[in-house]
């Protein structure tokens, strides 16, 4: 093992994965905020624009990521549309986990009994009182599991993104890689920083889910 490379290389790899990390906040944003009015739009939509929405989602279901980035990156040139790598990077992440997220929010939305529903509206709550009071209590603790699946898997989709030269943190280990001549060395660091990373997103979501269902637990008892 040589350690004079991984130390060498540290610095390059620290930037990559503050790029990764940065980019991966604005995506995962973008797609929860996006996914969110999917779900809202594919709930409430025109029989027209439902048709729509569903070929969107049916789509994005069905291909893989690198071929959303390649169409962003490579195709839309030739229509006099070129976006900058990091833009590309976000558009492809938002573009593709957004249908997942509307399918999570559209099934625990689905999964309310039909009475609270009938509740709200004989008490007259607004839709923001709906939303804030009976909705998110109940809907959050349901969806945080397969959000964060999902979250995760937008981190390590985004090792993607070297292909188009963003500068995130596969990137700089290839770089890192072409300067040191250690392959064994930088990507067992790179695969070590990606598990860290996700297992300490996982249990700190596995806490948040904890204290959000221990009103039910204290119920039950």
């Amino acid at each position: 093992m040589d350690w004079q490379a991984i130390i060498t290389s540290l610095p390059s790899l620290a930037d990559g994965l503050v790029a990764t990390l940065q980019l991966c906040l604005v995506a995962a944003l973008c797609s929860l905020l996006w996914g969110a009015l999917l779900a809202v739009l594919l709930m409430r939509a025109s029989p027209f624009w439902l048709r729509l929405l569903n070929l969107y989602c049916g789509l994005t279901l069905a291909l893989p990521l690198l071929v959303v980035i390649y169409l962003l990156y490579f195709v839309l040139p030739e229509y006099d549309i070129t976006l900058s790598s990091p833009v590309v990077g976000v558009l492809a992440l938002t573009l593709y986990y957004a249908p997942y997220i509307a399918q999570v929010v559209r099934s625990a939305i689905d999964a309310l009994p039909k009475g609270q529903w009938e509740a709200c509206r004989v008490l007259g709550l607004s839709r923001r009182e709906q939303l804030r009071d009976v909705v998110l209590p109940q809907t959050l603790p349901q969806m945080l599991s397969p959000l964060v699946g999902l979250m995760i898997g937008l981190i390590k989709d985004s090792a993607l993104l070297s292909i188009v030269s963003v500068q995130e943190f596969m990137y700089a280990a290839k770089q890192a890689i072409s300067d040191t001549y250690a392959p064994l060395e930088i990507y067992l660091t790179v695969a070590l920083c990606y598990w860290l990373l996700n297992s300490a997103i996982d249990w700190l979501a596995r806490g948040l889910e904890s204290r959000m269902t221990r009103y039910r637990r204290a119920m039950q008892h």
